[in-house]
């Protein structure tokens, strides 16, 4: 699927500009340089040798910068002029706890900034990387959650942040004419450094740790829930998509295997690459919630042409390859 392209305009490159130089920026931009069209990265602290290792080695922008700095922001989109944004930046899970008031200028009065400063220099399309946790999954009734879904979260500071991004964006959207994409994405997992937090992708990362080095790994009841999973990747493909479909108003789209992955399903895709993986999960205290609806991924499937390519032993495969090459093991 073509990139976005103004009428009269289809061999510019279009360049994005990405908040958020992590697992998700970094595979959608792998994306977007595969077809040609240039990529900033708007991070508080971009890490060159994490992103060479995505981006294996393609060329790429980088402007330093804070969600909270507003000036900087427009700055950054004045100076590389993006017909896209891809707000990708915040802190994830429990980050957005410690403490709840700085989560929430990092996530909430963060995504306002970006907004305003695509308004501000005549950003054409904006797309924001949100969270399967906008839905309020503790009304789940089986079957799976299309985008409709009642958006209420689950009651945490980090869903309740995402619910209120998302109903920013749409008044943005709507009050000022440009185009708004939502991806609401399942459990992302993928090589990744982590600095935004990310309790599942972590979880995933300690069982590939403990496959590299034959170390015992004990995890946390909470922690060895069932999840549905993405894989980074995947992901990338999907957003990029989404950049790249003729729309108007605002559009959302769930991405995830659109099936529940159990934790110990999960522990022997890992084993697929990784034997020697040892993990024990505690017992836990009390009842344990875990996710039991998936994501409906048909309207990717419909408008995008998008499903995922990677099975999650798959996916596993790459991430151990990957995470090899960048650490030398």
């Amino acid at each position: 699927m073509p990139p976005l392209r103004r009428s009269g305009d289809k061999e510019r490159a279009m360049t994005s500009l990405i908040t958020g130089a992590g697992l998700v920026g970094t595979s959608y931009a792998r994306e977007a340089i595969a077809q040609g069209d240039p990529v900033v990265f708007y991070d508080v602290r971009p890490d060159a040798s994490y992103i060479n290792v995505k981006l294996d080695g393609a060329p790429y922008e980088t402007a330093q910068g804070d969600l909270r700095d507003l000036p900087a922001l427009v700055t950054a989109m004045q100076r590389h002029q993006p017909e896209i944004v891809v707000h990708t930046a915040g802190l994830i899970g429990n980050s957005v706890s410690s403490p709840v008031y700085t989560g929430m200028q990092i996530n909430v009065q963060g995504t306002i900034n970006v907004l305003e400063a695509a308004r501000l220099t005549g950003v054409k399309r904006f797309i924001h990387v949100s969270t399967y946790g906008v839905y309020d999954r503790r009304s789940e009734a089986g079957g799976t959650i299309p985008e409709n879904y009642p958006r209420a979260g689950e009651g945490n500071p980090y869903s309740a942040s995402k619910v209120a991004n998302e109903h920013i964006a749409e008044a943005y959207a709507t009050y000022y004419g440009f185009e708004l994409v939502f991806v609401r994405p399942s459990n992302v997992f993928g090589y990744n450094h982590f600095r935004g937090g990310s309790g599942g992708g972590m979880t995933v990362h300690s069982l590939v740790e403990a496959g590299l080095t034959g170390e015992p790994l004990v995890v946390p009841a909470i922690r060895g829930r069932a999840f549905e999973y993405v894989y980074g990747k995947d992901l990338g493909r999907l957003i990029r998509r989404a950049a790249g479909i003729p729309l108007s108003g605002v559009t959302a789209f769930n991405g995830g295997n659109g099936f529940i992955t159990t934790f110990e399903e999960l522990a022997d895709a890992v084993r697929t690459v990784l034997p020697d993986l040892k993990v024990t999960v505690t017992p836990s205290e009390g009842p344990v919630p875990s996710a039991t609806t998936p994501l409906d991924i048909s309207n990717a499937k419909a408008l995008l042409d998008w499903q995922p390519e990677y099975s999650v032993p798959e996916a596993f495969a790459d991430y151990v390859a990957e995470m090899r090459r960048a650490e030398g093991r």
